[in-house]
């Protein structure tokens, strides 16, 4: 016969029979693993077959909710904390500081060492410059 889990079992050697029993709690009673576990979760009720695939379903939805607001509230956070890149090439501009992308910087140089007006050692720069920014990406 099953016996519950957390149970003390034996064999009596003079009666030929299997003895089990239960561990005492400090109440008097006696309390399974599984009653512990269920006491230390609350009155969550934690048997698989108690839930149903809706109610579970349910659950996942609103943990997919509440990450959602988690993530936003990060993102709101963030954006508080800095601006746009369109915002700072305006800056910029007012301050005639031209600001310019590394997509950007790369073609200049690659249009450079392309260019027969350029000298070698040019080239060699342009070609050193490339190494930098295509090792970045």
């Amino acid at each position: 016969q099953a016996v519950p889990a957390g149970s003390h079992v034996r064999l009596n050697l003079q009666t030929g029979e299997r003895e089990a029993k239960l561990p005492a709690s400090e109440n008097g009673k006696s309390d399974t693993r599984e009653e512990r576990r269920r006491k230390r979760l609350g009155k969550v009720d934690v048997d698989s077959n108690s839930f149903t695939s809706q109610e579970l379903k349910e659950a996942l939805a609103k943990m997919k909710e509440s990450e959602k607001a988690e993530r936003k509230a990060h993102e709101e956070e963030v954006k508080k904390k800095f601006r746009p890149i369109e915002q700072l090439k305006e800056e910029f501009e007012k301050l005639n500081v031209k600001m310019e992308t590394d997509y950007e910087i790369m073609v200049k140089l690659i249009g450079k060492f392309n260019s027969s007006a350029s000298t070698l050692d040019e080239k060699v720069a342009a070609l050193y410059d490339l190494e930098y920014y295509v090792h970045q990406v």
